[in-house]
């Protein structure tokens, strides 16, 4: 099913630079900066709360801009979150056609529970893959239900949409199921514990059993 994308009006910057985002930003707006399709790159700006809405929780949003009298589509390249407020500080997009592939990087969601004992962990945070800029995949989930340790799952046994190629080696690994490092190293130490206890009891025992001089 095709992404919808959403529509979004923005205003033309004739202003640049830190105290012109600065003042833009007081009055609730993201300045924002559209690229590509060799063309110069257009400085606008979103109404704050529209851009958080049109973005959140998908980190390759496509939208369609109308800014002036020109629209287009465009997707979301990086948005930079301000780490205090977490408000969008600022937006760079980049225009696209509904007919073409793009490379992107998508975030990697670990769904279901290990056997118990073990934890999952993603060595992939983000996949870079191709996919049509109309189908991009918001999240790649992988499934870690009743798996045990030394389970590990490569780019190649992800189960991606038919028109979606992953841009790294097949073999790269993206979750591993393992049991935790804390829990390896208690038993390593209750071990030789053990081990330093039976040694004391046999060493006692053959003390007992020793005749007395």
């Amino acid at each position: 099913m095709a992404t919808r994308a959403t529509e979004i009006n923005a205003e033309l910057r004739t202003e640049f630079g830190k105290g012109a985002s600065r003042r833009l930003r007081r009055e609730g707006r993201v300045p924002a900066v559209v690229y590509g399709q060799e063309r110069a790159p257009q400085h606008i700006s979103f109404d704050a709360h529209e851009i958080f809405m049109a973005t959140k929780g998908n980190a390759n949003a496509l939208l369609d801009v109308t800014a002036g009298d020109v629209k287009q589509l465009t997707l979301v390249r990086e948005r930079q979150i301000n780490p205090l407020s977490r408000k969008i500080d600022h937006v760079d997009l980049i225009r696209v056609d509904r007919d073409q592939k793009v490379e992107v990087q998508v975030p990697v969601e670990i769904t279901g529970e290990p056997q118990t004992g073990f934890i999952a962990t993603a060595e992939l945070l983000e996949l870079a893959v191709l996919a049509p800029v109309t189908d991009i995949p918001e999240l790649i989930t992988v499934n870690v239900e009743g798996l045990d340790d030394s389970a590990r799952i490569t780019v190649a046994d992800l189960d991606l949409p038919a028109d979606v190629q992953p841009d790294v080696e097949a073999d790269e690994l993206v979750v591993s199921v393992a049991r935790p490092q804390v829990d390896r190293a208690l038993e390593e130490a209750d071990a030789a514990m053990a081990e330093a206890q039976s040694a004391e009891s046999q060493e006692e025992a053959k003390e007992a059993a020793a005749p007395e001089a």
